[in-house]
């Protein structure tokens, strides 16, 4: 087969792309561990706590680690999508929902937050590379290499070019911007090139993924598979149910506290 670049999308693939469970799965714990970020955040938001969710290392690391997690998983997503052949219709529409939720959650950040609004945040960031990372699924070499190299010049270099509004989604920048999330393109692109880098090796492994893909299905945690299947939606509703609940609570505590 030839390589899944910009020219893929034009073919049709005839039958529905299989879900592997595992990735699920995976997917599934990384909603967990942000859902529990998420209420952290939130109770150090309505002053229920007093936590450092800015400077921490701990808290610092915990987010990175669902960065990754998230990340790592498109990448390998988007390289098994690719194994036979792109189905351009849903690639197309799932692109075409990131963005919309991209959008989305740019407007109602800015309305909470107004200069710290999310403008290139984790929906953004999964979008534009969802695009760019079409260019090297099938090139395992080429990904893994640039993947690293990302990662290199993303933890390393910094100039002020970059602190400018226009290029601070790129990365590289001086000093973190002040948003209340920000997944650049450097180094996270790295990231999504190494999980697409390890999604083509784990297309060697098809037989084995069937048989571990059954038995996840069978005796594994459908919990996890059940939350990695609906991971976007969570994410857009998991905010605006925690806060509502907090809010209340922080206004029955006034009345009556």
């Amino acid at each position: 087969m030839g390589n899944c670049s910009p020219s893929c999308l034009h073919k049709m693939g005839t039958n529905p792309l299989s879900r592997f469970a595992f990735l699920d799965a995976s997917r599934g714990v990384a909603i967990l561990l942000m859902v529990i970020y998420h209420f952290s955040y939130d109770l150090d938001y309505f002053h229920f706590v007093d936590w450092d969710l800015y400077n921490s290392p701990y808290w610092i690391h915990f987010r990175s680690l669902i960065v990754t997690l998230f990340i790592s998983i498109a990448g390998i997503s988007l390289a098994l999508a690719c194994r036979h052949t792109l189905i351009t219709t849903a690639y197309l529409r799932r692109l075409s929902l990131l963005i919309a939720c991209a959008l989305l959650i740019s407007i109602v950040s800015y309305l909470m937050f107004q200069h710290r609004y999310i403008f290139f945040g984790i929906l953004h960031f999964i979008a534009v590379a969802s695009i760019l990372g079409l260019l090297f699924v099938r090139r395992f070499w080429l990904s893994l290499s640039v993947g690293v190299l990302c990662l290199f010049v993303g933890g390393w270099v910094q100039h002020p070019l970059f602190n400018q509004p226009s290029l601070q989604w790129f990365g590289l920048m001086t000093h973190k911007p002040r948003t209340e999330d920000y997944v650049p393109l450097l180094p996270w692109f790295g990231v999504f090139l190494i999980g697409i880098a390890c999604g083509e090796q784990l297309q060697r492994l098809t037989k084995t993924l069937k048989r571990f893909t059954q038995t996840m299905q069978q005796t594994g945690h459908p919990l996890l598979i059940w939350l990695g299947k609906r991971s976007l939606w969570i994410y857009l509703l998991h905010q605006p149910l925690l806060m509502g609940v907090l809010w209340l609570g922080m206004t029955i505590k006034r009345l009556f506290g």
